[in-house]
């Protein structure tokens, strides 16, 4: 059995917002309605995301939507002792109520690559299924906060945000990519190196959501510490390949599932805060951007009571990330490009 200490460490963990919102003379009572739609609620990463945003007490509402297995999540995660409702929905003809009165949508949806499956066929599938769901957020919740985990994230942005067009319905400002676990591994990985608690670490990570198109900035990591070249080289590969080292880890038969959950769930509590008036939420997200020439580009964004606030320029960077910076832009481009060439056809 868990006990309450343990409960209420995972609490604040995934929502130290609630902390903050108590100081400032909220009770969780008297914060405002929201209801938060996890789309892909039965997979991988669908489920623990779940866990962690019924744990979650910014959240009044939550809704679990999948095309099979959601009822038994939903059950699951409903007998959790905290103040959401719950409500399962499977299958298509129950996506739209999934949907209806949404303030941020999740979606994780999507299938995970599998061996012989090549980097198209993923791409194929995972972007098909995007488009159906944003096609569906566009008619029955078109003002939600939208965080894009499904992979890939450089192309399936671009997507939501071509189908969004379609309809009428966009709002650059309301569409995100999660790019939230780079930063997560980026201060898990520096604090190791630094020997600094890693509670306190701070490394904003700039660029896209894969591969070399992913640059950690730690030239502007906080605490600072004076760690030689060759280790920023190691920590900036190591946090390029962090899907690949889980993916090894588990022999192939599964990929990052739960960090990418608990980093899921981070940034939908700092969207969370945002409406709610929480003042100085900053995280980085792939959005639409000027702060490069490319059309979509991940950096530090403000967030607020209608998304972003602010989308944030990158700062000093050293030569080594100027260089990355340079790097990434070529691959990051086609991913965009592929995505809104996609959502075209």
């Amino acid at each position: 059995m868990m006990k309450p200490s343990m409960l209420r460490s995972l609490q604040s963990a995934v929502s130290r917002g609630s902390s903050q919102l108590a100081r400032r003379g909220y009770s969780s009572e008297s914060t405002p309605e929201r209801k938060v739609v996890v789309l892909g609620a039965a997979g991988g990463i669908g489920q623990p995301l779940s866990l962690l945003m019924k744990l979650n007490p910014l959240v009044t509402s939550l809704s679990l939507y999948d095309i099979a297995g959601t009822p038994g999540v939903a059950a699951d995660v409903s007998h959790v002792n905290t103040r959401s409702e719950v409500a399962g929905y499977q299958g298509e003809g129950e996506l739209g109520k999934a949907l209806e009165g949404a303030d941020v949508v999740i979606i994780p949806a999507g299938v995970p690559r599998k061996p012989g499956m090549t980097r198209d066929d993923l791409f194929n599938i995972n972007a098909g299924i995007v488009k159906s769901l944003c096609t569906a957020i566009s008619k029955y919740c078109p003002t939600a906060l939208v965080n894009m985990i499904s992979n890939p994230v450089n192309s399936t942005v671009p997507i939501a945000a071509e189908v969004f067009k379609k309809a009428g319905t966009y709002d650059e400002k309301r569409l995100f990519g999660v790019t939230t676990l780079d930063v997560v591994r980026a201060k898990t990985f520096y604090a190791g190196k630094a020997n600094v608690p890693v509670a306190g670490v701070n490394v904003p990570v700039i660029g896209g959501h894969a591969g070399i198109t992913i640059l950690p900035l730690f030239s502007q990591a906080t605490p600072k510490a004076n760690l030689d070249h060759d280790v920023i080289v190691a920590l900036t590969k190591r946090t390029q390949d962090g899907g690949t080292e889980v993916v090894e880890a588990k022999a192939g038969k599964g990929s990052a599932t739960l960090s990418m959950a608990y980093a899921g769930a981070l940034f939908a509590d700092a969207c969370l805060k945002g409406l709610n008036g929480v003042p100085d939420v900053v995280e980085c997200s792939f959005v639409q951007s000027n702060v490069t020439e490319l059309p979509f580009f991940a950096s530090k964004v403000r967030l607020g009571k209608n998304g972003v606030e602010e989308v944030l320029g990158l700062g000093a960077l050293s030569d080594y990330e100027k260089q990355g910076l340079e790097n990434l832009k070529p691959e990051l481009l086609a991913s965009i490009e592929k995505g809104i060439k996609f959502a075209n056809q």
